[in-house]
């Protein structure tokens, strides 16, 4: 039997022992292909969508490179290891370290070069139906499955560059074990709690210190705090798993009547073990399985947002321009021909509105007549306004401001035409998208209105006022196809210019719908194949390193049963060592989660009024049975092996 022939053996007469490595490699070639037959596709059209294929994928393709490297360096450390013994017995019947090297390298280059070819065949199987849903999500008329050189090598390239470079880094962590360290047995346990209290304290503020200021994050702050909040719970995170949870564990020791009670003794002995050796490990697992809820959580946002945009944009079609607008004859009757020409019924109402300074806040005020308000209404079926010569009432911005205005009552004088107002009322429903008219707006009565004949102080500086067209149309989602030359040219100053110098803005909710329903689309494939390849790996984590330490557990727990340890103690036993391992890295990971959300769900509120609480309880519910079904698998396997 050639050298060749002994490693190829080798690696497939163990696969059992490869086999988590293997799915795991196979899984991240398989969606780095297919993102990359996506990205290299000549059919992808160049414009907005486009745009955001090609920097989805290039995103996902980084994170999944950098992760993957990661990953297998972390993978090879546990093998080597796991194999310490095997290293030892092939030392000692005449292998040299050379000839060792060489083998980890052949053994882990067989995986490899198994894994890609696995991975991009059925990675180019799959690529026609992921291209089937991408044409729907991105509105394509054809995206056919292709043959190109540049996908597989790109493929190849970074992964199997990737198997040679840390094979061969990883020859130089081999440990170096002699056969008289087999003939001893395994090592004494050591369950002597050595940490650093100051570690243990620094660790509880610093995931405090982050959990804060997640806590007291607005709008305004959500900048500053974005770069602190990270750092203080990733080192917060370290300094507890390498010395809080050995402080926790030390001061439960001390308490004599918990710690002396039935089999407890053994479970905290070994816990402490388990804590010590795989600190680092569940640091890292709880980081990946940090920033897979997260992808999830953005994910969920996006599908919030989705779901509500008709709340927040109740208007169909809305143009809104300057007094003196040239463009605006123009821009109208082509909007009513489209729409007429398509068949698509709509209400539109024409506003004037006018500027003027509050004297309560001296600030600038939006003025609206109480008819073209009532005509708008009208095409709602929400209830009329009627209003008398001196009375005024609040527009609302949000859901939110709703509440805030009921409570609120104001003497003013518009003090360009001395109108003296009482504003003790704000209309009970959103009309209004939020981004069309500002937070200080008011509705007066038709004679109120007809009085405004003094222009605006801040004349030139600020428009005295606006024309504003609603098109209220019931279902808006078919205008996708209306507007398109003036949403170019607005879309092109905003592209070209620094700031926007048009004298008229236009918004479609139909066409604005239809990108934002496939991006979240889009993006939701992206990461939900990302997520499961960082959930996938972080469950790898955990196995290897229960595979790694089998041999001396399986010694450990045969000598309990010769001293009298019962099969159903020994499972509860074994059942509390794979808790601490599975759900204390994953549930730290939730929690630093659920802060995160916390943030987001404040801006969320503040800017669009958005909730994804219902999204991300789900989301959370899902992962908890996934990792609880997944647990007891492991347990399962973890038992039949100890007791084989």
């Amino acid at each position: 039997m050639t050298f060749l022939q002994f490693a190829y053996r080798n690696v497939f007469r163990n696969f059992r022992n490869y086999a988590a490595f293997f799915m795991a490699s196979f899984f991240s070639v398989f969606v780095f292909f297919i993102y990359s037959m996506l990205m290299f596709h000549p059919e992808i059209e160049s414009g907005f969508l486009g745009e955001v294929s090609i920097a989805g994928m290039v995103i996902a393709e980084i994170i999944l490179v950098l992760f993957s490297w990661f990953f297998i360096f972390y993978s090879m450390r546990a093998f080597l290891e796991a194999r310490s013994k095997e290293f030892a017995i092939l030392l000692q019947l005449g292998m040299d370290r050379n000839q060792l090297g060489k083998l980890i390298i052949i053994e882990t280059m067989t995986i490899g070069i198994f894994s890609c070819i696995s991975g991009i065949v059925f990675g180019y199987a799959f690529s026609k139906f992921f291209f089937m849903i991408v044409r729907e999500i991105l509105n394509l008329t054809a995206l056919p499955l292709y043959l190109s050189w540049e996908p597989f090598v790109l493929t190849l390239f970074v992964y199997l560059s990737a198997f040679i470079v840390i094979s061969t880094i990883s020859i130089m962590f081999t440990p170096d074990i002699k056969i008289r360290n087999l003939i001893r047995g395994p090592k004494f346990v050591d369950v002597v709690t050595n940490y650093s209290k100051r570690n243990a304290i620094l660790g509880i503020v610093l995931i405090l210190c982050g959990y804060s200021l997640a806590l007291i994050t607005t709008k305004s702050s959500i900048f500053t705090y974005t770069l602190l909040i990270p750092i203080f719970v990733t080192f917060g995170t370290y300094y507890f798993f390498t010395d809080t949870t050995l402080f926790i564990i030390d001061r439960l020791k001390n308490r004599k009547l918990f710690y002396w009670k039935r089999a407890r003794m053994l479970a905290i002995a070994e816990q402490v073990h388990i804590l010590r050796v795989n600190s680092r490990m569940f640091f890292i697992v709880t980081l990946v399985s940090t920033l897979a809820f997260l992808t999830v959580g953005v994910l969920s946002a996006m599908s919030s947002y989705t779901s509500q945009y008709d709340k927040l944009n109740p208007i169909g079609l809305i143009y809104k321009g300057v007094t003196d607008n040239p463009y605006e004859t123009e821009h109208i009757l082509s909007i009513i021909d489209e729409l007429e020409d398509s068949g698509i019924s709509y209400h539109m109402t024409r506003f004037t509105v006018v500027r003027q300074t509050s004297t309560y806040t001296s600030n600038p005020v939006e003025v609206f007549r109480e008819t073209d308000i009532n005509h708008l209404l009208f095409s709602y079926k929400y209830p009329l306004v009627s209003l008398t010569s001196g009375e005024a009432m609040f527009i609302p911005y949000s859901e939110d401001s709703i509440e805030t205005l009921e409570e609120t009552v104001v003497e003013t004088v518009l003090k360009e035409n001395d109108i003296h107002l009482t504003i003790d009322s704000v209309y009970p429903k959103v009309f209004f998208p939020s981004a069309i008219i500002s937070s200080n707006a008011i509705i007066i009565s038709d004679e109120d209105f007809t009085s405004l004949v003094n222009d605006f102080e801040m004349t030139p500086f600020v428009e005295p006022g606006y024309h504003l067209f609603t098109f209220d149309i019931p279902n808006w989602t078919e205008t996708d196809q209306i507007g398109l030359g003036i949403q170019q040219m607005v879309a092109r100053d905003y592209i070209l210019n620094s700031d926007y110098t048009l004298p008229f803005y236009f918004e479609n909710a139909g066409l604005n719908y239809s990108y934002i329903l496939a991006t979240y689309s889009l993006l939701t494939l992206i990461g939900i194949l990302v997520v499961a390849v960082f959930l996938l790996a972080s469950g790898s984590f955990v196995y290897f390193k229960i595979y790694a330490n089998l041999d001396r557990e399986k010694k450990q727990f045969d000598m309990l049963k010769k001293i009298g340890l019962s099969d159903k103690e020994l499972k509860r036993l074994i059942t509390r060592n794979l808790v601490i391992q599975f759900f204390l890295p994953w549930g730290l990971a939730f929690i630093h989660s659920a802060f995160a959300f916390y943030v987001v769900q404040t801006v969320l509120n503040d800017v669009m009024n958005l909730s994804i609480v219902k999204e991300v309880v789900f989301s959370f519910t899902l992962f908890g049975v996934i990792q609880v079904v997944y647990f007891y698998l492991i347990r399962w396997r973890y038992l039949s092996h100890v007791r084989g």
